[in-house]
């Protein structure tokens, strides 16, 4: 799988996300419909990766208040990067629907042993949530290039064809307490560490 990111100036720092090419999330093992609707859209800046989301949602569980808590036992959006395509080292960032954000630096052993480093901190993520209509919410990660650490400098700040191994993830619950695993290159497991299944993420500038 491929997805096109599109390199894009920003006026007075905001970006046109509806001039950028939408992508969908589907169930996480079959690939098949979810349950609620969740589009993404990515672009880059000189010094930085920009995702949003927007989520349909129907109930709202997010009640963890603490960067790097573990907000993945609620309702959440994800985005993994894998900038030298190997496997073996990732970054992981997190929204809640509060807010609260949540990144690490992913050590796999590819052998099903994996490291979370949460000391990691990308310090100048910069996260925004906000309600649109119908119960839909929007999430947007500002995830600078500076932050990633590592591989070379070339490796870290993308220019025209470079290409960087990724997924976007969400976890819901219903009303009824039952989890639901969405994501944009589908794993075959409720296990979103794998990255041998992720797709790929294209810097596009001309």
């Amino acid at each position: 799988m491929r997805y096109e990111c599109r390199y894009i100036t920003a006026v007075n720092g905001l970006i046109p996300w509806d001039e950028i090419a939408a992508g969908t999330l589907v169930e996480v093992v079959t690939g098949g419909k979810p349950r609620l609707e969740t589009r993404f859209r990515a672009c880059w800046t000189a010094d930085a990766l920009h995702v949003r989301f927007d989520c349909e949602d129907d109930h709202v569980v997010a009640t963890m208040e603490q960067r790097d808590d573990p907000i993945y036992e609620e309702d959440v959006v994800e985005v993994f990067l894998d900038i030298i395509g190997t496997g073996k080292v990732y970054y992981e960032f997190e929204l809640s629907p509060r807010g609260v954000e949540f990144d690490a630096l992913i050590h796999n052993r590819l052998n099903g042993h994996k490291e979370v480093d949460v000391a990691w901190d990308a310090k100048g993520l910069h996260t925004a949530v906000s309600d649109g209509v119908d119960g839909w919410k929007h999430y947007e990660l500002r995830i600078p290039f500076a932050d990633l650490l590592v591989g070379r400098e070339e490796e870290r700040v993308p220019r025209h064809g470079v290409r960087w191994g990724w997924n976007l993830y969400r976890i819901d619950d219903d009303i009824e307490g039952n989890r639901h695993y969405w994501a944009w290159s589908p794993t075959g497991k409720v296990n979103f560490h794998i990255p041998q299944r992720f797709g790929t993420l294209v810097f596009v500038s001309e």
